[in-house]
């Protein structure tokens, strides 16, 4: 089956700074379906004052003593392990993702041969790291979470001037809010990304179910984003608004389901009810006994199943004419 919808499974920071957790979260994000595998690399002092605060969502999630910075701390793991971690993952056969949070960071991935970088929301206004990963020529996906359309305009600006071709771009549409309420998705928002810049674009979900990300689908996304962990009620920022594997797995039939299901846009009959035209449809058969030389009327024809005679299009066509033979009641008529 031809797969268009790059899935990917976002472990990010679910993995606690726990590297064994983070092959066994690789290993069921392969059996879920996944097609990617993402996760956040950073040296968080890199990008992060000690002054920054927690989102409120992370706050009811964690130790309330520790500080943003110490929580990312906490749970990064060091960049060596992406080494590694790239290689289990490929392995498998399943194409391996990192986040950058930090010019560092954006260096190492590269170094280590990740041919695609994924921008997050938050990162959009950063000219410095923006400039940095555009001028790598690899692909780039954009997350837009809390951005309005000048914002993305400025940061392809920065983007292409680095050096990257919208061919090699896809955005995706994302809220930030973890879980996203649905009256604040906003789906046909990434029509209105694909109409403006003209690009491929996807969709990166933080909705507890799995329906936000398969409609996305039908509107034309080509990349879903949904986080992933092993136990929703573990300790950490993303785990809630997170997907446990059976869920992810759902998810990942629906939208293979959808994909085959959009077909290619031709109306005509498919090849599984093709065996149903001549039973569904009718033709012009013999109301009563006809005898030959009679004269076709509404009185002595009428319209049955099955649809393997005279189509009842040619009604009219018949109507007035001879019977060139004599007809049994229900007998096809034949012209």
């Amino acid at each position: 089956m031809k797969k268009n919808v790059q899935i990917i499974a976002e472990i990010g920071v679910n993995h606690n700074g726990d590297y064994d957790l983070a092959l066994k979260m690789i290993d069921a994000a392969y059996h879920a379906g996944a097609d990617t595998v993402k996760f956040q690399t950073s040296i968080p002092r890199l990008g992060l004052s000690k002054y920054g605060r927690k989102a409120e969502y992370q706050l009811s999630v964690t130790d309330e003593d520790e500080s943003f910075l110490e929580m990312c701390e906490k749970i990064h793991l060091p960049l060596e392990s992406y080494i590694d971690l790239k290689k289990y993952t490929e392995a498998l056969g399943v194409k391996f993702l990192s986040t950058p949070f930090d010019v560092v960071s954006i260096k190492h991935l590269d170094s280590i041969g990740v041919d695609c970088f994924k921008i997050p929301s938050g990162e959009i206004r950063d000219v410095i790291y923006l400039r940095e990963i555009g001028k790598l020529g690899k692909n780039i996906i954009l997350s837009t979470g809390m951005a309005e359309l000048f914002e993305i305009k400025d940061a392809l600006d920065v983007l292409f001037k680095a050096g990257l071709t919208k061919d090699r771009l896809t955005i995706l549409h994302c809220n930030t809010a973890y879980p996203t309420p649905y009256e604040d998705v906003n789906l046909r928002a990434m029509e209105t990304i694909r109409e403006e810049f003209g690009v491929d674009v996807g969709y990166s979900d933080h909705t507890l179910g799995i329906e936000v990300a398969v409609a996305a689908v039908t509107l034309g996304a080509t990349v879903i984003e949904k986080h992933f962990t092993l136990n929703r009620n573990s300790p950490g920022p993303d785990h809630q608004a997170s997907l446990e594997p059976i869920q992810f797995k759902a998810m990942v039939d629906a939208i293979r389901n959808i994909e085959l299901s959009l077909g290619d846009g031709v109306k005509q009959p498919s090849a599984s009810e093709k065996k149903n035209i001549p039973i569904a449809r009718k033709s012009i058969v013999a109301g009563v006994d006809i005898k030959k030389g009679e004269l076709f009327s509404s009185d002595n024809l009428m319209i049955k199943r099955p649809g393997t005679g005279v189509c009842p299009m040619k009604w009219d066509e018949l109507i007035g004419t001879v019977a060139k033979k004599d007809y049994k009641e229900d007998e096809l008529i034949e012209l």
